[in-house]
């Protein structure tokens, strides 16, 4: 896996090029600001860019524009948003273009490098990979919904474990149920969001992707 960093403390930047080194991941470039990030992820085709949200110049939302379009001018670059900051509505922008590949992981948060790779190569294959607390925070916002107010509270707690990249396997332990009523839960989500089989369509990226459009 190739990957592209943008983050503007160069400690941390540098602290993230060698954990991931060590861990077999190709690191092409690590930048500080938007303006590289975007020329080193046209010139190295990386399976994904971890970004900060906040660089400079105006360090407000500067990762984030890179961002989408990153997502819009090379569509088979993943994006992983590494913020300290919950931004619901940027994370719902970057979202809305109807595609996965795209992942929220707070800072302090992250306590173990095998689970960041992990969340990376998610994102890197087309996955989500978000922060149960980002996830919380949509969740909150999202009660105008009408669709995912059809959502009993287990099929929400189901779609949340969904948008963090679990398995049915991984739902059904946390849940100390079987992966059969994991997958009868997710059958009724993709029912009441009105996703169909589809041959061409991950539905359960687009079940995710299917619930940060109706809150953005």
């Amino acid at each position: 896996m190739r990957v592209v960093i943008a983050e503007d403390s160069a400690i941390l930047r540098d602290g993230l090029v060698q954990l991931l080194t060590l861990r077999g991941v190709e690191v092409a470039a690590a930048v500080g600001d938007a303006e590289t990030l975007r020329a080193a992820v046209a010139e190295h085709r990386p399976d994904a860019a971890v970004v900060d949200i906040r660089l400079p110049p105006g360090h407000t939302d500067e990762g984030l524009r890179a961002a989408v379009a990153i997502r819009r001018d090379h569509p088979g670059t993943g994006v992983l948003i590494f913020s300290q900051y919950v931004e619901t509505a940027y994370a719902a922008r970057l979202l809305g273009g109807g595609a996965g590949g795209v992942g929220y992981l707070l800072k302090e948060r992250v306590v173990d490098i095998a689970e960041f790779v992990d969340a990376l190569e998610r994102v890197a294959a087309g996955g989500t990979a978000l922060d149960p607390e980002v996830v919380t925070q949509f969740f909150g916002a999202g009660r105008r919904a009408a669709a995912l107010d059809t959502l009993t509270p287990r099929e929400r707690e189901v779609l949340a474990h969904m948008a963090q990249g679990r398995t049915n396997q991984a739902i059904a332990a946390a849940f100390v149920v079987t992966e059969r009523a994991v997958e009868k839960h997710i059958a009724h989500i993709f029912t009441k969001l009105d996703l169909p089989p589809s041959g061409t369509d991950h539905r359960r990226v687009l079940a995710v992707l299917r619930y940060l459009e109706a809150v953005g």
